[in-house]
């Protein structure tokens, strides 16, 4: 019986205990804890329940309630009142976690609060008398902003004692007004933030467990971090670092160093994790990255630094280094994945991305750049350039749409550009007030927009046995390529090898040969539909023989101008377009009073007065050879003399014992005009200014000169010439020869553009010149009287373009075509005549050949191989008006005579 009234005594007493009202200094504060219920989340239980501190709702706090709190938060807000104490919180001895921060809590006993490892008491304003923390096991304390930290610690002098607490692991104590503080002791240690602080120094030798370090806004002027080797995120800006080094830092990602203006010189080495790297507004002169393979942000705006080297930091996505004033030398080369980079106001003098493949935003305004290609930047999206005033050349071509790139380049000369943005960009370029910038699309050679490659090589069925590996390659085969509603024609390279860009669709190809008559090719023509289909799609074609066709074709192409008392060098092209091989002979007929032969490769294997000739044996199908001459030309001191604007004629023929499917080619007449001075760039129609009628509908041969006349090798040449559809059949156009390997392109209808790609033509005299010849049917629709005229553009690299002279020729009878006075030579006697016209020489010359046409042109009398000839037959002729036309060494000319 006594044994159970004991222990009813002990019931009553503890229930009574329980039930006990604790009694709060701050009416502030019991009304918080009045306050909490199971919304707010002020109070929460052992499993991180929300609940109601007043389970009973009787207004009072008992112990046994305070004894469910296991989560406190009283920090102040802005609604509730603040309160000046927390006496009764050492009823809550099950606490875990408190926070009353941001109060005016002047000071508190927690001695009690045995279980408690979560400390917030930052930001009371009224923080004099300190708190008791005796005993505790702190995890983590937050002592922020409450003035000076000496009256609730037990160190004095300002310098913070903190090894009563072996197991904290996060320090929270910025803007606390330290100068010191010591870290003794605290081993477990993870994360320390002591910013906004008045230290100079910081010793973390012990902090072998140090994850974060938050230490900006102090006076710190070293920073070693040798022996916290788990470090995650170091953020120390705005201190007074003079130099730094931190490297093998293995778990290191964040590292914040910026706005230290005395920072002078960095070395960063061995950091594998770091990821992101601030060290802007600083006083950087040298920047040292190196094994910096997880780095992929770094901000170093606004230093001093003249170069900055990132080959070491392969993974950098975003590069900022902007207002550094005195750079000039950026090294991106090696970063792959860079996405975003902002270099503007340096002293760049050059910037090469052609290795950012993935850049998506570039700033790079105000630099001393003067050549910046973003052709290879095909996910371009942003682009800023204002006050590039260095700028002169640009290239846009990649694809990209406009609407956000920005462009102010008041100095720029040259912007290339897709096509389809030629016309927005020449507004842009108007509305900047730039009116003296080329723009074209000539810095590469294929669209800036996805595409994809069709190429192959074209064989040649010698034996109609099938291709094969060991057959000999057809070269110039001309490609019709449609791909939707854009068609164009592109020609294979003299190896036989041909390349073609498209667009995404379906696209069929179409091989043409010169004469279609001659060869079956196949197949006759492919489609391909991209990107179904992988890139480079390869395609050859196998080209054979259709019958026996034999064909020779010969033209001579003058490779320089013919001055008065200089050297001419000319070029005799002859080509085998038929379909069997042959032998035969080429002729060459020049005046060899005028012009004396220097040398002609290989040599003439025969020579007399004024003709060479070249025998030539197994010339297959669509071969070509060249013979190369150098002639001088008569001075105007010699006899006979050479002046300018005089007319060199020269002949070249080709035979052979087949009859000739065309044999109007086989020869072939050059009339060049002796010229003074000249521009080395220029167009000439090989058949000269006047052209005969029997060449109407038939082809007309040019060549277009280039030099290149700088001070820089020339990588890219490109020669457009837009043909006029009412005087040419453009379907007909054939090069013929050329100075360097080219690609010929036709688009747009009426664009040719002949493009010598990677032909570094020097600069020097001895080698700076190159052309391109081709042949074109004039319509058979043109009359006698009519002019056809033709220039071109010239492109070298980046410059403006070069207008060649416009060549005029005209469709003119044999009797309009005079080289020479006739009456400087020739006396006719008697005129009017009835029965003998006699024709007395004043002068040397060699006759070759007369002819008397009427007054229509026709011809009615021939007299060949007349170099005896003095007197001509007339007397059949009706009376009337009647022409003897001369051909000579001279030339050809003409006179009126009258027969009665």
């Amino acid at each position: 019986m006594k044994k159970l009234y004991f222990l009813f005594l002990v019931l009553f007493l503890y229930n009574n205990i329980s039930a006990q009202s604790i009694t709060f200094g701050s009416p502030a504060f019991k009304n918080r804890l009045l306050a909490a219920d199971t919304q707010n989340g002020y109070a929460k239980d052992k499993n991180g329940n929300n609940i109601k501190i007043d389970s009973n709702g009787n207004k009072e706090i008992e112990i046994s309630e305070a004894l469910e709190v296991y989560y406190l938060d009283a920090s102040g807000n802005n609604t509730d009142p603040q309160f000046y104490n927390i006496y009764g919180i050492e009823y809550f001895t099950n606490l875990r976690s408190l926070n009353y921060s941001s109060n005016r809590v002047s000071g508190a006993d927690l001695r009690t609060l045995i279980y408690l490892e979560d400390l917030d008491c930052s930001y009371n304003t009224d923080f004099p008398v300190g708190i008791n923390l005796e005993g505790l096991n702190l995890k983590k304390l937050n002592a922020s902003g409450t003035g000076l930290m000496k009256p609730f610690l037990t160190a004095t002098d300002g310098n913070v004692g903190l090894s009563q607490f072996p197991n904290l692991e996060t320090l929270i104590c910025n803007s606390t007004v330290l100068t010191s503080i010591n870290l003794s002791g605290l081993k477990k240690l993870k994360t320390l933030d002591i910013g906004s602080n008045l230290l100079t120094n910081l010793n973390l030798s012990e902090l072998s467990s140090l994850e974060n370090l938050y230490c900006s806004f102090n006076s710190l002027t070293e920073l070693d971090l040798s022996a916290c080797k788990n470090l995650v995120n170091v953020i120390a800006y705005k201190n007074k670092f003079a130099s730094l080094s931190i490297k093998d830092m293995p778990k290191l990602e964040n590292l914040e160093l910026h706005q230290n203006s005395l920072l002078k010189l960095a070395n960063f080495e061995n950091l594998p994790a770091l990821g992101k790297l601030t060290v802007y507004d600083c006083a950087l002169t040298s920047l040292s990255l190196s094994d910096l393979s997880s780095l992929k942000q770094l901000n170093c705006s606004n230093n001093k630094l003249v170069s900055l080297n990132l080959e070491k930091c392969p993974n950098l996505k975003n590069v900022t280094c902007n207002f550094n004033t005195l750079l000039t030398t950026l090294n991106i080369s090696a970063l792959e994945n860079l996405e975003t980079l902002n270099c503007s106001n340096t002293s760049l003098t050059a910037l090469d991305l052609k290795n950012n493949l993935n850049l998506e935003i570039l700033t790079a305004s105000q630099t001393k750049v003067e050549f910046l290609d973003l052709s290879p930047l095909k996910k371009l999206l942003d682009v800023s350039l204002t006050g590039s005033n260095s700028l002169l050349y640009l290239l846009l071509k990649n694809g990209r749409t406009y609407k956000n790139y920005f462009l102010n380049a008041p100095k720029l000369k040259y912007l290339c550009v897709d096509d389809e943005n030629i016309e927005y960009y020449k507004q842009v370029l108007t509305q900047s007030g730039i009116d003296n910038c080329e723009i074209n699309t000539y810095c590469s050679f294929v669209s800036g927009k996805e595409h994809y490659i069709i190429k192959g090589i074209n064989k040649y069925n010698v034996d109609n046995k099938g291709c094969t590996a060991n057959n000999s390659l057809f070269s110039n085969i001309k490609y019709t390529v449609a791909n939707g509603s854009n068609i164009g024609d592109f020609y294979s390279t003299k190896d036989g090898s041909y390349s073609i860009a498209v667009q995404e669709g379906t696209v069929t190809i179409t091989p043409n040969v010169e004469n279609p008559e001659y060869f079956v090719v196949s197949p006759s023509f492919v489609n391909v539909t991209f990107p179904a289909q992988s890139s480079p799609f390869i395609q050859d074609f196998c080209i054979s023989s259709n019958g026996n066709q034999p064909d020779l074709e010969v033209v001579l192409i003058p490779i320089d101008v013919a001055r008065p008392g200089f050297d001419s060098k000319y070029k005799i092209v002859y080509r085998n377009k038929g379909n069997i091989t042959q032998a035969g002979v080429v002729n060459f007929t020049f005046n060899n009073d005028i012009l004396d032969l220097i040398a002609s490769n290989p040599l003439a294997e025969s020579k007399t007065y004024n003709k060479l000739s070249w025998n030539f044996t197994d010339l297959t199908p669509f071969a070509t050879k060249e013979i190369i001459l150098t002639l001088k030309v008569n001075r105007p001191t010699d006899t006979p003399a050479v002046n300018n604007g005089d007319v060199l004629k020269y002949t070249v023929a080709i035979t052979s014992q087949n009859n000739d499917k065309t044999p109007l080619d086989n020869n072939f007449t050059l009339n060049q005009t002796v010229v003074g001075s000249y521009d080395p760039n220029d167009k000439t129609c090989l058949e000269g200014s006047i052209v005969t009628p029997d060449l109407i509908g038939d082809y007309v041969h040019y060549m277009i000169r280039f030099e290149n006349t700088g001070t820089y090798p020339a990588q890219n040449i490109v020669v457009k010439d837009i043909i006029d559809l009412s005087k040419f059949d453009i379907s007909t156009l054939i090069p013929t020869s050329s100075s360097h390997s080219f690609v010929t392109k036709i688009s747009d209808g009426n664009k040719v553009e002949f493009i010598f790609e990677n032909i570094n033509l020097p600069f020097d005299n001895a080698s700076n010149d190159g052309y391109i010849a081709f042949k074109i049917k004039t319509k058979p629709t043109l009359t006698v009287g009519d002019s056809f005229t033709n220039d071109a553009n010239i492109y070298f690299d980046y410059n403006f373009p070069i207008l060649t002279n416009k060549a005029t020729s005209t469709f003119k009878t044999t009797l309009a075509t005079k080289d020479f006075a006739f009456s400087k030579y020739f006396v006719l006697h008697p005129n009017p005549s009835s029965q003998i016209l006699n024709i007395s020489k004043t002068d040397n010359i060699d006759i070759e050949s007369f002819e008397i046409y009427d007054v229509l042109g026709q011809l009615l009398i021939a007299v060949p191989n007349a170099k005896a000839t003095s007197n001509i037959d007339i007397s059949k002729l009706r009376t009337g008006n009647y022409f003897i036309r001369v051909k000579s060494d001279k030339g050809s000319s003409n006179m009126k005579f009258i027969k009665n």
